[in-house]
């Protein structure tokens, strides 16, 4: 018997499973199943991120105005990407020009893969006006310490004789010189935030290179070349802004993109997921709420760090609002879920009949998911 729903609206509110669903229709699928559980709720979809990939669709989710742009990939062949704008704010993502499925055939390039693509997008953000540029970074394919990505902006790298460097990190080792050109102007009167979910270095055993680069296909003398361009990628930026920041926190994110952020671009950085709320709007469209859905692909120990559900769940939990998650899989304890927040918990590879239904029947079992919690948490 369908649950009669009582006063109060419903948010949903998922990160994308990867691999399987993006977070709009993660969201639709969910909504739907709610729906035929309790057909009279209100509901308002409101799909997230983290900062990572799928930012971009989240920003657009929310009434944002896509703004297609063609730049240079990863490996310099040109990519169709876009970017987000709703008033004088811009949101790009990283991976829609540099990430990982931006490679051409899938074929790693670790010491020649770059971020001068991000860069572009950033420009396109300025010359539509933007006064303020929220950069999601994840998924990145380089190891180039961003250093692309102020190439795009006028920052000129120069080997000993003066030429410039080309892409990627492999040719850091090489830098002599650089001529911060007209970034500056560029960003005249422009806020950058960074959203990041990480707080690695850029060097070092928790850097860029020894954590990311063997996902990005470096390894054995790859990762030394790398490591060695981004100290000295380090030694002369900081040289020429008067400040080191080869420590900051984030500094590792993305191959190194957010240490040219945070010392060429002058960013800030915040927590991926707070800033995208609240870019998002979700503490508006909480308040009254009687209950909010999240997820993502798997809720395990790094969700509890700061990915998308883990902090859906705290905001809802300060506007005293309960959260119940659906997940692909669940890797936490009921204890476990419990303390962060969640009322309830579902995963698909429960509610599914054969092995990889989970993935294959994604959309159905999420549907499955929500009209199994709504019956359970909207009832009465």
């Amino acid at each position: 018997m369908p649950a009669t729903p009582t006063q109060g609206h419903v948010v949903v509110a998922p990160d994308k499973f990867k691999g399987t669903l993006e977070g709009a229709e993660v969201a639709a699928r969910i909504a739907a199943g709610i729906r035929r559980a309790a057909p009279g709720v209100e509901i308002r979809e409101l799909p997230v991120a983290d900062g990572g990939e799928g930012t971009l669709a989240a920003a657009l989710a929310a009434g944002f105005t896509r703004i297609p742009a063609k730049v240079a990939g990863p490996t310099g062949l040109p990519v169709d990407a876009a970017l987000a704008v709703r008033g004088d704010t811009a949101v790009v993502e990283l991976a829609q020009s540099s990430g990982l499925a931006r490679l051409p055939g899938g074929r790693t390039a670790p010491l020649a893969a770059g971020s001068y693509g991000v860069g572009q997008l950033i420009g396109r953000a300025v010359g539509l006006g933007a006064k303020r540029i929220v950069l999601g970074l994840g998924g990145s394919a380089c190891t180039d310490g961003g250093a692309g990505m102020v190439q795009a902006l006028g920052v000129g790298l120069q080997d000993a004789d003066g030429g410039e460097l080309p892409p990627g990190g492999g040719a850091l080792r090489k830098l002599a010189r650089i001529d911060l050109g007209p970034v500056a102007d560029v960003l005249t009167g422009v806020e950058v935030v960074v959203a990041c979910d990480v707080d690695n270095p850029l060097l070092g055993p928790r850097g860029a290179t020894a954590v990311y680069g063997p996902q990005k296909g470096a390894d054995g003398d790859d990762l030394v070349v790398l490591e060695e361009g981004l100290a000295r990628f380090a030694d002369v930026v900081g040289a020429a802004v008067g400040r080191d920041y080869r420590e900051a926190p984030g500094a590792g994110a993305a191959g190194g993109v957010g240490f040219a952020a945070l010392a060429l671009l002058g960013a800030t950085m915040r927590p991926g997921i707070e800033l995208m709320l609240e870019l998002l709007g979700f503490d508006e469209a909480v308040r009254g709420a009687r209950l909010v859905v999240t997820g993502e692909g798997c809720l395990d120990a790094q969700t509890l760090h700061g990915k998308a559900p883990a902090g859906v769940a705290a905001a809802a939990t300060r506007a005293g609002v309960r959260v119940a998650a659906v997940a692909g899989r669940l890797e936490l304890s009921e204890r476990e879920w419990r303390a962060a927040g969640f009322a309830a918990a579902y995963a698909l590879t429960d509610l599914a009949e054969q092995p990889g239904d989970s993935m294959t029947r994604a959309a159905e079992l999420a549907e499955v998911a929500g009209e199994r919690l709504a019956a359970a948490l909207l009832s009465g």
